[in-house]
């Protein structure tokens, strides 16, 4: 069942953020819906009275959260702060959404699951998170479910964008500095470009809420080592020379999984969401840079 199919006022909530950005850029792209773009400074998502008040003057129709707490290695220490901004922030979303009877699209990631499977996760496979970071936005999750139904979660992993700190950004430059680099090869999983996400969003957005848990990433399959091979070939990166190292090797505080494919058969068949292969996608990326 379609929810909200008549959606016009859409709130972002995170909009400074890798996606919060891409979606004002596909926002551009069309006129059919209004956005409100927010980060904290315009709306404290901590804060249920200040979302409130900005959901009634604003008519919002749809709240879509772009912002987490994404630092997986500092959430190891920054425990209180992560909890806040993945867990209970979202809860409060999800309170005043279902009061108002408003959609609610979450994102989510693939920190949920272990990445112990050999096979693409599918939405009904056991979550286990072996992170802070997975836990608490595994915990955001079921405070949605349980106090909002209706909302929509999207997993998504490995996100970089034209916008802020991401890992293609950071292979660029350490490759343009640096004679060799190291990157494991041990981990495997589909990076996704935020751009591509922020259009399946707002896809759903035109066609109408269908409630549940989705996976989304790009097409296609990769280890980090692949990812920063093409980033190098496709970036006109020919003097650094690139190891494969295994995971031991670059030890991180954050257990990161070791194979997190996301199956996006669901959200594909639902919305019939278009999904761009990997490497399509990371040179319409580096061309936007």
């Amino acid at each position: 069942m379609n929810v909200n199919c008549q959606m016009k006022n859409i709130l972002i909530t995170g909009a400074n953020g890798q996606l919060g950005n891409e979606m004002r850029v596909v926002s551009a792209e069309q006129q059919e819906l209004v956005y409100h773009f927010t980060d904290v400074a315009e709306l404290d998502i901590c804060d249920i009275d200040a979302i409130e008040r900005f959901v009634v003057e604003h008519a919002i129709d749809c709240i879509v959260n772009c912002a987490a707490y994404t630092n997986v290695n500092k959430a190891e220490e920054d425990t209180l702060l992560c909890d806040k901004l993945n867990h209970l922030a979202p809860a409060n979303l999800a309170r005043v959404a279902a009061k108002h009877q408003i959609g609610l699209i979450h994102v989510s990631t693939d920190y949920v699951f272990n990445g112990e499977h050999h096979i693409p996760y599918r939405e009904d496979d056991a979550t286990c998170p072996n992170s802070v970071y997975g836990s608490t936005k595994l915990a955001g999750e079921q405070a949605i479910r349980e106090i909002h139904p209706d909302a929509v979660i999207i997993r998504t992993a490995w996100l970089y964008s034209t916008f802020g700190n991401n890992f293609v950004k950071t292979m660029l430059r350490l490759g343009s500095e640096r004679e060799e680099l190291g990157v494991v090869f041990d981990q495997i999983g589909t990076p996704t470009y935020a751009r591509d996400l922020a259009r399946a969003i707002q896809h759903i957005l035109h066609q109408g809420i269908v409630p549940g848990i989705y996976h989304y990433s790009n097409e296609g399959v990769c280890s980090w080592y692949d990812f920063t091979k093409m980033i190098f070939v496709l970036g006109g990166i020919n003097r650094c020379n690139l190891k494969p190292l295994h995971t031991d090797e670059y030890p991180t505080p954050a257990a990161r999984p070791h194979y997190s494919v996301l199956d996006k058969s669901k959200i594909k068949q639902t919305y019939g969401v278009s999904v761009p292969y990997w490497m399509d996608s990371l040179k319409e990326c580096l061309v936007a840079l």
